[in-house]
């Protein structure tokens, strides 16, 4: 569905022609007019004249429909087409959720298809009308914008995230948190939202480097103005800053899982220990009950009346003595 649609000239909102078509060839007429539309999970029907009206190339049209994709940057002969996906996290559940963003701009216009809710448009929109000084770049201004939101979020959940392994990683070490049997699956959980995160940051980089007009690749891109360079670069430079975070989270959510399982292992041998000290403990009357227990008639003191009690008597000693010497070596 058509969420929105509106000519900006000058970097105002301005009034227009209702149909989309008439839209685009009145700013196509005039330089500093464009027309954005945007569209909430469009059916294929309703993206069809969308695209033949704006000249969409059909790969990137397939791509905006299907969503799941992966963040890139697609150059084609009348338009670019961006794909970001945009966070959300819940840490109540500890959950990262993701939305789609795909942008296509061209020669008077942007189209933007928005696919869930974690999708920062309306309040991109908002902002810009508010900011007329950055919305007469027109089509660049809103690519910046909204690749800015998105990764910014990105930010805030990336330090949500990091305040969350702060507290699992002190439940993990503290004396009676870390032996629950639930907590490693937590920290697997965990890991596995890094890990959705890291899909969406990820594979960002070399579009915004693009962009940038930095690394290998270095090469302008049709459409986009080349002074929005040093704007994309400082996108770029914060997108590093949480993919360098989303590394750290990584190793340090491995490093809580080995510590959890060498806690557990050591505690299970310190089980095994108290266990076998028992034993030992157990085995030695167990050893002289079971001499004197054989159905012989010639045996040691077997007539005498004092046996039973000294027998007793060795036993206990030989308890206790066992007893402190296990003590002393700590496995019990």
């Amino acid at each position: 569905m058509i969420v929105d649609c509106a000519i900006y000239r000058d970097g105002r909102r301005t009034q227009g022609p209702p149909d989309f078509s008439d839209a685009l060839d009145l700013c196509r007429l005039q330089d500093d007019a464009f027309v954005w539309i945007g569209l909430y999970e469009p059916t294929e029907k309703e993206f069809d004249q969308v695209a033949e009206e704006f000249g969409l190339h059909p790969l990137a049209v397939e791509d905006a429909l299907n969503a799941h994709q992966r963040p890139k940057l697609e150059v084609y002969d009348d338009s670019l087409f961006m794909v970001l996906k945009p966070v959300g996290y819940e840490p109540k559940s500890d959950i990262v959720s993701s939305g789609e963003v795909m942008v296509f701009i061209g020669d008077s216009f942007v189209v933007t298809v928005r696919h869930g809710v974690e999708a920062p448009l309306g309040v991109v929109r908002h902002r810009l009308e508010h900011e007329p000084e950055m919305l007469r770049h027109g089509p660049t201004a809103v690519l910046y914008t909204i690749a800015d939101a998105v990764v910014d979020h990105y930010l805030e959940v990336a330090g949500e995230l990091g305040r969350d392994l702060e507290e699992l990683e002190a439940e993990v070490f503290s004396p009676t948190g870390g032996g629950s049997r639930h907590t490693a699956s937590r920290i697997y959980a965990f890991k596995r939202q890094i890990l959705e995160f890291r899909r969406a940051t990820g594979p960002l980089a070399q579009p915004l480097t693009r962009l940038a007009g930095t690394g290998l690749i270095g090469a302008r891109v049709p459409f986009v103005h080349d002074k929005a360079q040093p704007f994309f670069r400082d996108v770029s430079d914060h997108l590093t800053r949480v993919n360098e975070s989303v590394e750290g989270l990584d190793r340090l959510v491995s490093d809580v899982l080995s510590a959890h399982l060498a806690q557990m292992s050591v505690r299970q041998n310190d089980d095994m220990r108290k266990i076998s000290a028992w034993a030992a403990m157990a085995a030695v009357p167990t050893m002289i009950a079971g001499i004197y227990g054989m159905n012989f008639e010639h045996m040691p003191e077997l007539h005498w009346l004092g046996s039973y009690p000294a027998l007793i008597l060795g036993m206990a000693a030989l308890e206790v003595l066992l007893f402190r010497l296990f003590k002393r070596r700590g496995w019990l």
